[in-house]
């Protein structure tokens, strides 16, 4: 008999009693808890700002207002008759930035307003085209295509040059400015 009540023991399925954590390991589990949440709050935030946040920031309605800007910028910078010098080069300041704006002013001052008084030129750039060639957030290269056409009171005829200009971009207090015109 004692043989069948081992059988009959070994046949009951074993109960074993949960051992109810201690205070100490359950403040443990719930620090590594809180430390295990803040890190994934740190990982998502961290991917919000370098990954999604400058996609948002390069766009395609970007991309657009980038275009707009240095077809806007390359027009004024092209732009000017001897009648309205001071006022076109204000204009084309409007749209510059850091040493191309410091150059501008040195080199339309210099250079074209004293030519352009001399010979009561009158030039006019068209952008026939324009394209991004790299973005980012706070910078961006463009290049624009563009006729220009130029009359002199020593010409009949106008002359009319095509060109093609590569032109770097930096947002600045939110608005994109030229920061360097390279004629390619």
């Amino acid at each position: 008999m004692a043989d069948d009540q081992e059988s009959a023991d070994d046949a009951a399925p074993i109960k074993r009693r949960r051992r109810a954590l201690s205070p100490r390991a359950r403040k443990v589990i719930a620090a590594v808890l809180v430390v295990l949440l803040l890190i994934s709050g740190g990982v998502a935030t961290w991917l919000y700002f370098e990954q999604y946040r400058p996609d948002q920031q390069t766009d395609a309605g970007v991309a657009r207002s980038v275009i707009n800007a240095a077809t806007d910028g390359t027009t004024a910078v092209l732009s000017y008759s001897s009648d309205t010098l001071d006022q076109d080069f204000a204009a084309a300041r409007t749209h510059l930035a850091g040493d191309f704006l410091s150059y501008f002013d040195q080199f339309s001052q210099q250079t074209v307003a004293p030519v352009a008084r001399q010979k009561s030129m009158k030039t006019k750039a068209k952008v026939t085209g324009a394209a991004v060639s790299e973005l980012h957030p706070d910078s961006a290269g463009v290049l624009v295509f563009v006729d220009q056409v130029t009359t002199t009171k020593d010409s009949a005829q106008p002359s009319v040059a095509v060109s093609s200009i590569l032109v770097r971009m930096s947002r600045i207090n939110g608005k994109w400015l030229i920061t360097k015109f390279t004629p390619v």
